[in-house]
């Protein structure tokens, strides 16, 4: 199966460059998955297409603001983008201009309170950058740090907290998990006084999420690890949902990578935490997941292949099309899909 089995044409006005006022106002694309029927209706309705008995999967990973502007001593502004946190302050990070931060550079943020040393440099431009400090590292990201908002995205974001879920938690994510960013306090509420149970897994997405596939074969892609945990409490809700005939609805595909990736073969789960590098693509058997909360993806992603695997690649590229046509709002601001 080839990338380019998974492109399609997308005008650049559709790339939602800023969050609607009202998180649930967004649209909402329904594709049966068998039928491959298309539905248009707006991301507050979603519970009209949940049943009691269902879950809900969400993934409560928080966004670091990991973008981190700053200057050397002779003057030069530079970025640092926090990649893997590596302990005692020393994170793999990204940086720019790379040619000024060699092993041994300086960097000052804010009025001094954050400096960094370039500790030696990495493969893929990367560098080990050691932070120096007094207080509490996060609290300090949280003062001078910045969203890292996708490279599609060229607006400055006005509230932070809109690249965060209304539910997010447990901090470590380089970008958000998109499908969440719909949900209201309100709305999961109703959903849950329906008797859908919402239960949450932790997987921190990495920047690698963006990465385009180069392999012309989709199967010689590699894909990045990404750290994720599931709990006992969500593992049994999971568990029940099943025994009783419910749907197991991820939120993202983060959510879904995360039970699959810890799933037994017969679809069991238990409390387990680690790395997980799983490629989903057609073909793919799920073992856990019926139904996928999603957004709108970059045309020959490893993502728009993940929702190919639940719905037909056919079925898939047809809603696109059909979204495209109705002048939906694209990538991580943009609008939803509920695929069951």
């Amino acid at each position: 199966m080839k990338t380019s089995d998974f492109n399609f044409e997308l005008p650049e006005e559709l790339i939602a460059q800023t969050p609607l006022e009202r998180r649930d106002s967004s649209r909402l694309l329904t594709l049966d998955k068998n039928t491959g029927a298309v539905g248009h209706h707006h991301f507050y309705d979603l519970p009209d297409f949940l049943r009691p008995g269902d879950c809900l999967v969400l993934n409560d990973s928080r966004v670091l603001p990991a973008r981190l502007i700053g200057h050397r001593p002779t003057g030069g502004t530079c970025e640092v983008l926090l990649l893997v946190d590596r302990g005692e302050g020393c994170w793999e990070c990204l940086v720019r201009p790379g040619k000024k931060l060699r092993t041994g550079a300086q960097i000052i943020f804010g009025q001094g309170q954050l400096t960094a040393t370039i500790e030696r440099e990495l493969e893929d431009g990367k560098r080990l950058v050691q932070f120096h400090y007094q207080g509490i590292f996060l609290e300090i990201l949280e003062e001078l740090g910045k969203m890292p908002l996708p490279p599609y995205i060229k607006a400055e974001l006005e509230n932070q907290e809109r690249y965060q879920t209304v539910y997010s938690k447990v901090v470590g994510s380089a970008a958000a998990p998109t499908a969440g960013l719909h949900f209201t306090p309100e709305l999961l509420d109703n959903i849950q006084e329906m008797g859908v149970k919402v239960c949450y897994v932790t997987l921190h997405v990495g920047l690698g999420t963006f990465r385009p596939v180069k392999a012309e074969d989709i199967r010689d892609h590699e894909m990045h690890s990404e750290f994720c945990m599931i709990s006992q409490e969500t593992a049994d809700i999971i568990n029940e949902t099943k025994r009783n005939g419910g749907r197991v609805i991820c939120v993202g595909t983060t959510s879904c990578r995360t039970i699959e990736s810890f799933a037994a073969e017969d679809g069991t789960m238990t409390q387990r935490s680690g790395w997980t590098n799983i490629f989903i693509y057609p073909g793919y058997r799920f073992k856990v997941l019926d139904a996928l909360v999603t957004n709108f993806h970059l045309p020959q992603s490893t993502l728009i292949m993940l929702v190919s695997a639940l719905a037909g690649r056919e079925h898939v590229l047809n809603a696109y099309q059909e979204a495209v046509k109705e002048k939906y709002r694209f990538f991580s601001f943009g609008d939803a899909m509920f695929i069951s």
